[in-house]
């Protein structure tokens, strides 16, 4: 039978010192709910997730699973009976899993699964080089689990234990829920603990097992400074990943990559590097320092920067140019074009070995709409030029530096928009009073 999933999700994440849901904060540049869930959906048929009210943007992320409310916050087993309506009648096992272990590997449940064959409960266990206030998984005699013991509730010799409980746990549907409606609250946190369906399984003589996995995978985040910790792990796997992959990076620490980054063959890194998702960069290109890149497209042999920033929408062409303080927002910059020095490019197309003068902005926006600025293949924009959308600047036009262009501008063209120059002879300094 396909396994089905739950994820616990209602968490106010108090610890955060943020209104945000606490799976909604970000790592490597999407929801950490998000991530737990691209692992999820591959090893599990169905997917319900459990919420707090009030959570709109948490429902939003999750869709199209199942939701179900958890309205009041009673502990970790409350929550998962929530699922009940949803998954209680799931003809195959059933997981719990932790929003806030966004970490958990594709790999690792299948290895979680895979256990569930040969015992009648499974959960996930680890080794944190500080055990802190974990839960401690107590083995029995014949290598499985006898017991999970909370900190709160564990005395001396059990907090001395170093495996230590993630809080996954998998079960046959009917067999799990009618544990979890069983689970009392008679503890030190007055909480209904997920994990006490394990002692409910000894006692009916079943066998529970663990499967033991990284603590990087496993470890939960609960404040700001654990979710640096974890971007830290995570960005460490990404760079290795994309230099494995054939990218150079100059200083790898200082790069920073989305999730779903990809950099084809021979593409330089220079230091101080950030991606936003959604971006693609292509064989042999250079990102130089300081540059900031999201939603974009970067073709071969393109140069990016330093100090340039792509937005989303943008497609930079192969040998194309993007120079120091240069931002680009929606546009297609042609083969061979090039834009090197302080400029503003929105909603524009470019085209092939067209040059982009220091200083030129597309005036894209009137106040409620965005307006389309075309350059023609071959063109050249003087300095300091304002196009003033919607306008067209044909094929091997010239601009001259200065103008404000609200006209079309045909192909072959030479354009000039700029006051005359007027000089007055003895004007100047030692025409004026004092000097």
């Amino acid at each position: 039978m396909n396994p089905a999933a739950i994820i616990l999700a209602a968490g106010l994440g108090t610890r955060m010192r943020s209104p945000r849901p606490k799976v909604m904060h970000p790592l490597a540049g999407r929801p950490m709910i998000r991530h737990l869930l691209a692992a999820a959906e591959a090893r599990f048929g169905r997917i319900a997730v459990v919420v707090g009210p009030d959570m709109p943007e948490l429902e939003a992320a999750v869709a199209p699973h199942d939701i179900a409310v958890q309205r009041e916050r009673l502990g970790t087993g409350h929550a998962a009976l929530q699922a009940g309506s949803l998954l209680g009648g799931h003809p195959g096992d059933v997981a719990v899993l932790y929003g806030d272990n966004p970490l958990v590997s594709e790999a690792t449940l299948g290895r979680l699964l895979a256990a569930r064959a040969q015992a009648d409960l499974v959960l996930l266990a680890m080794r944190p080089a500080d055990p802190g206030h974990y839960g401690r998984v107590i083995t029995a005699p014949d290598g499985g689990v006898e017991r999970v013991v909370e900190w709160a509730d564990a005395n001396e010799a059990e907090r001395a234990v170093g495996l230590c409980n993630a809080g996954v746990v998998c079960a046959p549907s009917a067999d799990l829920f009618r544990w979890l409606a069983a689970v009392r609250n008679d503890n030190a946190k007055g909480e209904y603990y997920l994990t006490d369906v394990v002692a409910l399984a000894r006692a009916e003589g079943r066998r529970v097992a663990f499967v033991e996995a990284p603590e990087a995978e496993l470890r939960g985040i609960n404040s700001k400074a654990e979710l640096a910790t974890a971007e830290a792990e995570v960005q460490a796997a990404l760079r290795a990943a994309a230099m494995a992959g054939g990218t150079t990076m100059q200083a790898p620490e200082t790069v920073f990559l989305s999730f779903d980054t990809r950099l084809g063959a021979d593409v330089v890194l220079e230091p101080h590097v950030v991606f936003g998702p959604g971006v693609t960069v292509e064989e042999s290109a250079t990102i130089r320092a300081f540059s900031h890149l999201e939603g974009c497209t970067v073709k071969r042999e393109a140069i990016i920067g330093p100090y340039a920033r792509l937005r989303p929408g943008t497609v930079v062409e192969p040998r194309a140019h993007v120079g120091n303080f240069v931002e680009l927002k929606a546009v297609t910059l042609g083969e061979g074009a090039k834009a090197n020095h302080l400029a503003y490019l929105g909603d524009a197309s470019i085209g092939a070995g067209a040059n982009i003068g220091a200083g030129t902005i597309t005036c894209n926006y009137d106040g409620v709409h965005k307006h389309r600025t075309e350059i023609g293949a071959g063109a050249f924009i003087g300095s300091d030029t304002a196009l003033v959308a919607p306008v067209k600047v044909g094929a091997r036009a010239l601009v001259g530096a200065g103008s404000v262009i609200t006209a079309n501008v045909p192909d072959d063209a030479l354009a000039i928009a700029r006051g005359r120059q007027t000089v007055f002879e003895g004007r100047g300094f030692k025409g004026k009073k004092g000097k």
